[in-house]
């Protein structure tokens, strides 16, 4: 999500408000385990209620992100 300008009237196609709080919410599902995703999901739940198809586009970005870097874990070891 790198340069992205999220605006509220980005003039672009109205969508489905249903479909859009419904990835939002699987986004902030996420932010639970992934810390990394938790700027850009905030930034998404700002548009939750006039999202246009834009704003899903960026959602989309978020999501492959995640799957690009499943493998990326954080290990904690126990210092004795």
């Amino acid at each position: 999500m790198v340069n992205e300008k999220l605006i509220k009237d980005d003039r672009g196609n109205k969508m489905d408000v249903t479909f859009y709080k419904s990835l939002a919410e699987n986004l902030l599902y996420l932010t639970a385990k992934r810390p990394d995703i938790i700027f850009a999901t905030s930034l998404l739940c700002r548009f939750m209620n006039s999202p246009s198809h834009f704003h899903l586009e960026v959602a989309k970005k978020v999501f492959r992100y995640i799957s690009d870097t499943i493998e990326y874990v954080i290990r904690f070891n126990r210092v004795s």
